[in-house]
């Protein structure tokens, strides 16, 4: 009797088809058009956005950083 739970063999893979230089550099210049790319303006605004984060994390791990070292200077009587 067969086992239930026997797993089917896989499909036989398909091979990839070569092409030529040629045409490879043609098929990525036609995927590279097909990209949306952002503008300028979008650009500046996602930078100054990471900036002003990276400064407001900052700031936010320095003041953490020294309420834990107060807290542990007490903690120790120092």
């Amino acid at each position: 009797m067969a086992d239930k739970h026997a797993k089917a063999p896989p499909p036989p893979k398909e091979k990839k088809k070569s092409v030529g230089p040629l045409t490879f550099i043609a098929q990525v210049r036609a995927e590279g058009n097909k990209v949306t790319w952002t503008t300028r303006q979008e650009t500046i605004q996602a930078t100054i956005f990471v900036i002003i984060m990276s400064i407001l994390i900052a700031i936010f791990l320095f003041a953490a950083d020294t309420v834990i070292m107060w807290f542990v200077n007490f903690i120790r009587g120092a």
